[in-house]
This record gives C-alpha cells, structure tokens and sequence, in this order.
C-alpha cells in the first residue's frame, strides 16, 4: 500500500516520549511492508542528524515548519480563537499547530492519488483530511486519548490550568470530537476505555483498541536488584499530566515517605522539566534530571518506578518501560489504565495506590520484601514481552490499514 502518515509532532528520535514513541514505531513497522510517506512539522530543536534518522525510516519525508505558537497572544486574539472554536468546532490546540502549507501540500498528496490511505496519528492531525477524501481512500485516525474524557477528567479532579475556560469549553470539545471521528473510515483507540467513550459518539464508527508496546532492545530487563530506597518517575515533563502527577507525589507522599525512610530519593527523569517541576529540584531527595540520552539506565538504578497519574487517559508507555526494564511498578489507576496487573484472575504485575496512604504502604512494601519486588520484576517484563511490543501493535495497525479485522 501506499501508506500517508500524517503527524504534526516529529517522532524522531523514539527516545523524547509522549506521542512520538507510539508514531514512530507504528511507523517503522508500516514502512518495512509497505511506502510509507509521513508529513510532519519540524520544531526549533530538531537537528539535522535527526532528520536524516527520520528520513531513512520512510520512503518519502515532507517536513513543515511548526507554525509560531499564538497561545500566549494577548485577551483580543484569545477571544478571536475562542470564537472560531464557537463556530467552526476546531478547538485552539488544533489550531495553534495548523500549518496552511502542510493542508496544500497534503491536498495535492491526494488529489495527485499517490496514496492508498492515511494515517492521522494523533487527532490534532485530523484537520487536514478534509471530509470527501473518504470518497476516494481510506482514512484512520490514530486517537491517543479523548481530548473530551481528558478535559473532564481534569476538571473533576481539579488539575485544570484554566477551569472556567475549560467548563466553557467541554460541551464544544464534545462537539468537536464527534464531528472529526465521523471523517474516518477506521478509528484507532489505545484502550477500552476510549473505546468506548469514542463509540458513545459514533455508534456506527469501526473503532479499534491497540495498545502501545515497548522496543525490547532499547528497555532490557535488568540483571540485578539494586535495593535501596531509590524512587524514579519518567516522562515529557512540560506535559499537563505529568507536572501534576510529580507535584502530587512530591508534596503529598514523598514526605511521608522519607518520615520511614530517610534516605529516600526520587529522580524525575525526562525532557522539558516545567517550572513547577523545576521547583522541586530545591526539596530535600529530589532529583529533576531533564533529558538523557538512555532513560534505561535511570531505570536501571531505581528500586522503584512510581507513576501518580491523576488525569491523562491511554496506555502509558512509561508504565510499559518500566515493567519491561523489570523495574516494581506502584501506579494510580490512571497509571495502569488497560492493563491487568492485579485481582483474583491475574498474576501480580504492578502495586496500585491512588491516595497518598496507599503510596505510603505499597511503597513500604516494597522497600521491605525483595522477594516481591523480584515478582513484580518479573511478572511485569513477562506481560510486556507477551502482550505489549511494537510488533504487536504494528501487526495489528497493519490489519486495520488492510481492512482486516
């Protein structure tokens, strides 16, 4: 097939996290059996040796620039965007990304009929599959995670950056996200739960539940536990999501923690640490490390990963590297969304905890039984292995692409 994949976000290198590890491999299995072209936006940090990286997973690589970020203009232009959402239905995120030389030479993708299908992975690509290119080819929509279920979210727990505009805002993103599924012959989800919040506004829709995977070479098991009381969180950390999950652990539960244990240490691995993150740096054991170049051997060093998720739907891949790394998991249910890692007819995989006394007692149990650590360790990298590698997901995407259930 001819095979256009459409990502504002640039997937490359796999190791920045968030969407572009999901991208990327997609992409990369997609590419080994089929011509794969992919259009994306190049941000300020790309390097030339990474778009030559980009450039050799795929047959044809058309690269935009990132339009300037307007989301911080002043109360004239935020009321203006605010409008067109009113009247167009496109919320402002989807807008700020839009690229008008990315939508004409995707037009002309099309109409020059040099692709079979497109992939929009991630729904903020949906704007530039316009609504009668159904008629001609197949289109799927590769969607994350609800921006409906992830605003409500937010607002329930009391985590949103801007509650007025988002209460202002939900009924529209309903809106919204109802009226671009409808576009796409296929919709791809990364969980049940999404599944089924997506098939809530399209009933007719063919919606798919793949999840992510993880690179088994680029996350090994380790060889040996090296105990201690060494806590580890990764992630993008200018992501709403994450900032608020390392925020409530370390306010919240850390300090109880290092009341029991007080040689406690928490390392906050990942790229863009927000100021609020950055915050944390001054707090006693607490490490905020940034970027690096081999999340693994972080993991490596940590007895344990701890994911505190309190909004943020889908799979989480940093769930899913830690247990493959066969680092002990203590999780939210939002960590462990789409993963059976507990009760009466699973093994033990993960610890879970959602307030902060069940941190306090999942952590401590850990820290005082190496035998369940070594289970966790082990159940969890097993689970990985046999149900979440890319080549699963990739082989299953495939099917979607063909068609096939």
């Amino acid at each position: 097939m001819n095979i256009l994949m459409l990502s504002s976000t640039f997937p490359y290198p796999p190791t920045r996290g968030g969407t572009q590890v999901r991208t990327f491999n997609l992409l990369k299995y997609l590419s080994q059996r089929h011509t794969v072209t992919l259009a994306t936006q190049r941000e300020g940090d790309v390097t030339e040796a990474e778009l030559a990286g980009l450039r050799d997973c795929v047959d044809h690589l058309a690269i935009f620039e990132r339009p300037p970020d307007s989301a911080t203009t002043g109360i004239f232009q935020k009321i203006q965007r605010f409008g067109r959402f009113l009247q167009q239905g496109t919320p402002p995120s989807v807008l700020n990304r839009y690229s008008v030389e990315m939508q004409t030479w995707v037009d002309n993708w099309v109409e020059a009929g040099k692709c079979d299908l497109i992939t929009c992975e991630h729904s903020v690509n949906e704007i530039y599959v316009r609504s009668h290119y159904q008629k001609q080819l197949k289109t799927i929509v590769n969607v994350h995670s609800s921006v409906y279920a992830t605003c409500r979210n937010q607002l329930a727990i009391g985590i949103s950056e801007n509650s007025l505009r988002d209460k202002i805002n939900l009924p529209l993103l309903h809106r919204y996200e109802q009226n671009y599924c409808a576009k796409f012959s296929a919709i791809v989800a990364t969980t049940e739960e999404d599944k089924i919040q997506l098939q809530e506004f399209n009933p007719n829709s063919e919606i798919t539940v793949i999840p992510n995977g993880v690179d088994l070479v680029s996350f090994p098991n380790r060889t040996t536990d090296p105990e201690g009381h060494r806590l580890i969180f990764i992630g993008a950390m200018d992501n709403l999501a994450n900032i608020d999950a390392v925020c409530f652990f370390s306010n919240e539960v850390l300090p109880e923690i290092q009341k029991l244990y007080p040689d406690t240490i928490f390392d906050i691995v990942g790229s863009h640490p927000a100021p609020a993150v950055l915050a944390l740096d001054q707090k006693l054991g607490i490490n905020v490390i940034g970027r690096v170049p081999s999340m693994v051997e972080y993991l490596h060093q940590a007895t344990i990963c701890v994911v505190p998720m309190r909004t943020g739907f889908g799979i989480k891949n940093k769930t899913l590297e830690a247990m493959a790394a066969g680092i002990p998991v203590v999780a939210s249910d939002r960590g462990l969304e789409g993963l059976a890692v507990d009760g009466a007819s699973h093994t033990l995989r993960a610890l879970r905890a959602n307030k902060p006394a069940e941190y306090v007692t999942a952590i401590s149990k850990l820290f005082e039984h190496p035998h369940l650590r070594s289970e966790l360790s082990h159940n969890g990298r097993q689970l990985v292995e046999t149900e979440f590698t890319w080549d699963i997901a990739g082989k299953s995407y495939e099917q979607v692409c063909l068609g096939r259930k």
